[in-house]
């Protein structure tokens, strides 16, 4: 049986940019930490290895401008291409759908991500509606979970926590699945997820 990794990602916000540190959970250290800029016309989010921003772990960027079904690029620290995901537009209109690469060809088949229930996946897409007529915010009260595969195994999930802040469980499957590969993709299901 395969041994997971698990690590804990919280979003703190701020009136600018959204920022993720992600820890792991046995002893809270600091694995890495993204922030997301607000309002930008082409997305893109890099990771440091810590909160003090001295040392870049990898980020990715989206090829396009914002687009419902762009492809993002994952990169390393130098630049060297990871991997890929990009939302499947059509599959997301019921359930919202990934699909998460690693390599830069076909070394790997696709994981593809859903959301776990699809009870879930409705009740907020009705929220959102009901959100968009009223005059003021409302907050999400449904969190939402995220299983990928591969061929049928697991590769990793993500999985939102309730409570006041915005915290996910990232549980890597997977050994092989390369780590800033799956951060990249925790960050985007809670910063692209609306689009």
């Amino acid at each position: 049986m395969q041994q997971s990794s698990e690590f804990l990602m919280t979003q703190k916000i701020t009136a600018l940019v959204n920022r993720y540190v992600i820890t792991d959970p046995g002893g809270g250290d600091v694995v890495a930490f993204a922030e997301q800029k607000r309002f930008m016309v082409k997305e893109e989010v890099t990771l440091w290895t810590g909160e003090d921003r001295s040392e870049v772990l990898g980020g990715f960027k989206a090829r396009q401008v914002i687009d419902l079904g762009a492809t993002y690029d994952v990169t390393g620290p130098d630049g060297a291409p990871i991997g890929t995901f990009r939302k499947d537009a059509k599959a997301s209109l019921l359930r919202s759908t990934w699909h998460l690469t690693q390599g830069t060809g076909d070394e790997v088949p696709a994981a593809k991500g859903t959301e776990r229930s699809l009870g879930i996946a409705l009740a907020r897409r009705g929220w959102e509606v009901v959100d968009a007529v009223l005059p003021f915010p409302l907050p999400v009260p449904f969190v939402y979970h995220f299983d990928f595969v591969r061929d049928g195994e697991p590769v990793m999930s993500v999985e939102r926590k309730i409570g006041f802040r915005d915290q996910y469980a990232i549980r890597i499957q997977d050994p092989a699945l390369d780590r800033t590969l799956a951060f990249c993709m925790a960050v985007a299901l809670d910063a692209l997820q609306a689009r």
